[in-house]
């Protein structure tokens, strides 16, 4: 049988690994494993997957995993990967943000049962330690000129924005949140982002240096697309978890649009489908790409996985909309969800108790140029309302028009979506 990190690495979610009999020693111990992730937001995002992927792996083999929601690194904010500092957050918005996060983590690891993963905050054991209290217990540990070769802080230091001293110190927070899982749950693996690698390290030499124990870390890859462009990015926005700020179809979408050259990596990465079932399935896909059979797979997959059953039988239904499928009983929000990019306008509501002609509206709203053109359309058998053919140029709106509260949806042929929203 593959050990657990050979699985990982066949995966290709292993970046770094700070000792090489690691692998043995999962194979023949049960460790506990922590990873963190800063409340920054009132929401996780496909950038965070990948460590909590890699917890749930290590859950699923026997582990036990700590999760950390930073309640305190949150308030001071990474200098890793980043070219500027952070704007910083009030109290308040971070332990809102800490409340979100541990909701959204639990879809993922399983926090009951014979294996229950742990949450944990750092705002418990650092809050309550004076300035005073933080140089001589945690700061005496650290040289400066170690911090600095940290490349994290290198980068910073050569850039035009600098560090400061605000997020210099983070590297010892991290590191003292390795040591007090140490003492506190035996913890003795630090997971993360290879950006982390710096921060990983210094934990591991604070638990050296104060226990005189051995500690471990390793880091998961970051990633960007085949294209270049940052992962778990969707026009200019991140993609995230909670469905109020990208739905469950907008998830769906991300994935289904996933180019052919990142769909296996993905499905390796963010999904438990064994590595010979994506295997077979990416050769299947590479004889008919068109089908995107790869890409479907994987939006089902992590779909589910994020919003249920329910969640991903409402992305489907919305993607069949796009397809022709009759549009009844939605809502508002989740018409203008789907048609958030289709040319929008608006038309009388009395119009639907008066029945006005379909035609007469539609151009002026401005749907057509003119009467006459919106006429055209129809004896060409090519003006739909809500994905259903309209036959006649007499036809006339009412009520049921509406496939939502307000929202009529317009197509003009194959594609040419037009939404009316009667007020």
């Amino acid at each position: 049988m593959a050990t657990l990190l050979n699985e990982l690495a066949a995966r290709g979610m292993i970046a770094q690994v700070s000792d090489p009999g690691l692998e043995r020693m999962l194979e023949e111990e049960r460790f506990t494993v922590y990873a963190g992730f800063d409340p920054t937001a009132r929401s996780l995002h496909l950038g965070h997957m990948l460590p909590i992927m890699g917890l749930a792996h290590f859950q699923r083999a026997g582990h036990r995993v700590i999760v950390l929601v930073g309640g305190a690194t949150g308030m001071v904010g990474d200098p890793s990967g980043r070219s500027s500092e952070r704007n910083l957050l009030s109290p308040e918005q971070v332990a809102e943000n800490v409340v979100c996060v541990r909701g959204q983590l639990s879809r993922f690891l399983a926090f009951d049962g014979a294996n229950p993963a742990i949450l944990a905050d750092n705002r418990d054991w650092i809050a309550g330690m004076s300035f005073i209290d933080w140089l001589r217990d945690v700061g005496r540990h650290f040289k400066v000129s170690q911090m600095l070769a940290k490349e994290s802080v290198r980068k910073r230091m050569e850039s035009e924005e600098g560090i400061s001293y605000t997020e210099f110190s983070y590297m010892t927070m991290q590191a003292y949140d390795f040591l007090h899982l140490f003492e506190s749950h035996g913890c003795r693996l630090q997971a993360g982002g290879s950006d982390q690698w710096g921060n990983i390290t210094a934990g591991i030499d604070l638990v050296r240096k104060v226990r005189g124990e051995a500690a471990y870390g390793l880091t998961f890859p970051l990633i960007t697309t085949a294209a270049g462009e940052k992962f778990g990015k969707s026009a200019g926005n991140a993609v995230w978890l909670d469905p109020e700020l990208t739905s469950p179809y907008q998830l769906y979408q991300y994935w289904v649009r996933t180019d052919d050259r990142d769909a296996g990596k993905y499905l390796k990465y963010f999904t438990f489908m064994p590595l010979p079932e994506i295997e077979a399935l990416c050769a299947e896909h590479a004889k008919a790409p068109e089908k995107r059979e790869a890409q479907k797979r994987l939006a089902a997959e992590f779909t589910r996985l994020v919003h249920g059953e329910q969640g991903l039988a409402r992305a489907r239904r919305a993607t069949d909309v796009l397809f022709g499928a009759e549009i009844e009983g939605w809502t508002d929000a989740e018409l203008l969800d789907i048609f958030n990019d289709v040319p929008s306008a608006r038309a009388p509501g009395a119009a639907l108790g008066q029945g006005a002609l379909l035609v007469d509206v539609l151009a002026a709203a401005g749907v057509f140029a003119s009467k006459g053109a919106a006429r055209r359309l129809i004896q060409g058998k090519g003006l739909y309302l809500n994905n259903r053919r309209v036959d006649s140029a007499d036809a006339r709106l009412t009520p049921e028009s509406l496939a939502s509260e307000s929202i009529a949806v317009i197509r003009k042929g194959r594609k040419g979506y037009h939404v009316v929203r009667f007020e």
